[in-house]
């Protein structure tokens, strides 16, 4: 039996801090679950360092007694898998869009 795989469409503004202390807006495209963790997928409105326009940055939602903080993802290896898997579930969202 295959696991079906979900994200959930957000389309939703988040401001976020840089490490300079500046706030960011970010347009919160997706959020989604791998290997029992949450992740977002977000597209910068602001200009970020080191990210074009046409990227996507993907961070870690860890909920805690403030609410939800996100976190970037260290691991480079991990970083390629949550990818990966946000990708996968774009093809099937599409595929699942494409048989309507």
């Amino acid at each position: 039996m295959k696991k079906e795989k979900t994200m959930e469409e957000q389309n939703t503004l988040v401001t976020l801090i840089d490490e300079q202390g500046r706030e960011v807006e970010f347009d919160l495209v997706a959020t989604f679950d791998y290997e029992k963790k949450r992740y977002a997928a977000l597209i910068p409105i602001d200009d970020v360092e080191n990210v074009n326009e046409d990227e996507v940055v993907i961070l870690e939602v860890v909920k805690d007694t403030d609410g939800e903080r996100y976190l970037p993802i260290e691991n480079d290896i991990l970083l390629d898998e949550v990818f990966n898997e946000f990708l996968e579930i774009l093809d099937e969202m599409a595929d699942g869009d494409e048989e309507e």
